[in-house]
């Protein structure tokens, strides 16, 4: 998988759609084998992060936990 892609699930502060973005660009980066789609295929790449955000935020914001919020500080150790 994805080394750059991180975790995002039950974060105290929530997760952002910066840091949803920034997976799902490195998703469609790893799966493609692309890191700068040429012109031909821009619209589709931006497309496809478009909607890969859009789908990982409506699974984030939509699942649950008892499990106390994670702290970003404590993750990054």
């Amino acid at each position: 998988m994805c080394r750059n892609i991180k975790i995002l699930f039950n974060f105290d502060p929530p997760t952002t759609v910066e840091e949803i973005h920034a997976a799902s660009l490195q998703f469609v980066r790893k799966i493609t084998g692309i890191q700068k789609p040429s012109k031909s295929n821009e619209r589709l790449f931006l497309q496809a992060i478009d909607e890969i955000d859009g789908i990982s935020e409506r699974l984030l914001r939509s699942l649950e936990t008892s499990a106390p919020p994670k702290s970003r500080e404590e993750e990054a150790r």
